[in-house]
């Protein structure tokens, strides 16, 4: 690894780092990068995984605040989002490698779509948030649902961790969607326990990726380092940035991918 490569993989960990705090489809600029740089698919995914954990702890660190009154659900649903992200992690390792190599560009794709439809996503659950009467907007999130919403959410939390341990990109834009239609509490709250749950499967995924000997060390300890800054600025002044460019970005990033993968 030549020092410009290196720079460029910092680079894109410090984007990742700032884009899963904020919206969640980091994936979508590390993964590409890897690629290009000659990594195979899997090892590219699994280094990946790895080198964001320490940028998903500190974007939770970042949200701490909102995270204040949030701990039944953390509780209730973080052993949910682990045994998912072990399902999905040991998915990635027991398929064959031309399986990932065929899924990934439709879950790329899935991704964009998902990172595209955010705006729309957000302001349905603003509507529903604001339709609904008698939710508390800042105690515990899950203080009144019914046992048929606490199945859904369960659900819902299982499925996109089994997709966050076998890929990942836009995990966190499915867990807003998710968290947002189903749970009573503002969105910087439920970002903040998106950090979390995200951070969990990352973190369950890289021990079992870690063990299984899948990872590219030099990769991940630049994007770890470079994910914990990303995050932290993100964290502290990110919400300035404006979405429709970073979100530009971001498809840009993924169509580049799936064209690369597609021609390989």
């Amino acid at each position: 690894m030549d020092l410009l490569e290196a720079a460029q993989i910092l680079a894109a960990g410090v984007a990742a780092g700032a884009i899963n705090t904020l919206v969640g489809s980091g994936t979508l600029i590390t993964f590409p990068v890897l690629l290009a740089f000659g990594y195979p698919p899997v090892v590219a995914n699994a280094s990946n995984t790895v080198g964001l954990v320490p940028g998903s702890v500190a974007g939770a660190w970042a949200y701490r605040a909102e995270l204040a009154t949030q701990r039944h659900l953390l509780v209730r649903l973080g052993t949910t989002a682990l045994l998912g992200g072990i399902t999905g992690a040991m998915l990635l390792l027991v398929l064959p490698d031309e399986a990932f190599r065929a899924v990934v560009p439709v879950l790329i794709c899935l991704a964009l779509i998902l990172v595209v439809l955010q705006p729309w996503l957000s302001r349905k659950v603003r509507e529903r948030r604001e339709a609904s009467t008698g939710a508390a907007r800042s105690g515990p999130l899950l203080t009144a649902g019914t046992s048929r919403t606490g199945l859904l959410l369960t659900t819902g939390i299982f499925g996109t961790s089994v997709y966050g341990g076998y890929f990942g990109a836009a995990q966190g834009v499915l867990l807003l969607g998710i968290l947002g239609l189903l749970v009573p509490a503002t969105l910087q709250q439920l970002n903040g326990v998106k950090n979390v749950f995200a951070g969990l499967v990352n973190a369950v995924a890289a021990v079992i990726f870690i063990v299984a000997g899948t990872v590219s060390w030099p990769p991940v300890a630049l994007i770890a380092a470079g994910s914990i800054a990303g995050s932290l600025v993100a964290g502290r002044y990110g919400r300035r940035l404006p979405d429709p460019a970073l979100r530009a970005v971001i498809v840009i990033v993924g169509l580049t991918a799936v064209v690369r993968m597609l021609a390989a």
